[in-house]
């Protein structure tokens, strides 16, 4: 059951993040954006196969000049959508954006401007907060997205007081390993997860928190569900298998995508999805938060438990607050 599309509009990025490879600009500068006639066909497509959430994702998806075209086509198409972004372009489309991204999230990677700027290579993060406030003005409820590392770990308490000074959910995204990132440290797990625990203005999946403790996904017996409930688009057209971080195989989409879910190509992939080689010991959430979709086993329970903090943080007490704030607004 397809729940979750990963739509890579562009692999390009005006970040050099040291955590991501998008950060690495030869390899990625000349690379094409997604085209808006494929996006809207492949969208339709995936409407009527029943997927719900798309994550219009890079690289930093607001360098494409149709992204906020994009984000309203699904969301005209009842789907949930997100944007995960560096704010650096967020005032450019903010307007446009307003009641079409379900799920806006501004990165921050340290409560300090010096080290924020280190880790990104670039200076934005006086960017994240001119973007928190124009979305607010706007009426929007952004979430702040805290990419823990080994380095920075110990300053989860601040960010925490961030975002409550600006009344925001903090999302907390221990940095999972691939592409030679280690990943977090035992030591840095447990703090992280210590932190968390109980507060309901955090995020944190303690699903994910669980799988990396027991080591990650067991090839023998997988937890991943990356293709029979996720789809990767890539800015070339491209179904790409069995996930954009291991990808093993590529399709064009040059044909109805019902037809290529039902190949034997797909079969194949489906049925391997979590036992190759590569996949022993995976960490990456993108594909976890999905395949915990339902209640089938404990990582699944946890996960479940901390997405209902988060809806009610976002579906029930900001749309309160967003409903209060509209009726002051109107009563002046």
């Amino acid at each position: 059951m397809l729940l979750l599309c990963n739509y890579y509009l562009t692999y390009r990025c005006n970040a050099y993040c040291e955590f991501c490879h998008f950060g690495d600009h030869t390899n990625f500068k000349d690379t094409p954006f997604a085209s808006l006639e494929d996006f809207k066909s492949n969208v339709t497509q995936l409407a009527e196969l029943g997927v719900k959430f798309i994550d219009l994702t890079g690289g930093e998806p607001l360098l494409h000049k149709d992204v906020a075209e994009m984000a309203k086509f699904a969301h005209d198409l009842k789907m949930q959508t997100s944007i995960t972004s560096n704010g650096l372009l967020y005032h450019k489309f903010a307007e446009k954006l307003v009641g079409n991204i379900n799920l806006l999230h501004f990165s921050l990677d340290s409560p300090d401007e010096e080290e924020h700027n280190k880790i990104r290579k670039v200076d934005c993060y006086k960017s994240v907060f001119k973007s928190i406030e124009i979305a607010k003005s706007l009426g929007e409820f952004p979430d702040i997205l805290f990419t823990v590392t080994n380095d920075t770990y110990k300053k989860l308490p601040r960010m925490h007081e961030i975002a409550q000074k600006h009344d925001l959910v903090l999302l907390v995204n221990p940095v999972f390993s691939y592409f030679g990132n280690p990943g977090l440290s035992y030591e840095a797990t447990d703090f992280v997860d210590n932190y968390c625990d109980g507060k309901m203005d955090i995020y944190l999946n303690k699903g994910f928190m669980k799988l990396r403790r027991d080591g990650g996904n067991d090839i023998n017996n997988p937890s991943c569900k990356a293709v029979s409930r996720v789809i990767v688009i890539s800015p070339n057209n491209e179904i790409i298998l069995p996930c954009y971080h291991f990808a093993n195989d590529k399709i064009l989409i040059d044909k109805p995508i019902k037809e290529i879910r039902q190949s034997e190509k797909i079969k194949h992939f489906m049925k391997m999805e979590g036992r190759f080689d590569f996949c022993q010991g995976c960490t990456v959430n993108c594909y976890f938060e999905p395949s915990f979709a339902f209640p089938t086993n404990l990582y699944a329970i946890s996960s479940l438990t901390s997405k209902f903090k988060y809806s009610y943080n976002k579906l029930i007490k900001q749309k309160i607050k967003k409903k209060f704030s509209q009726t002051s607004n109107t009563d002046l």
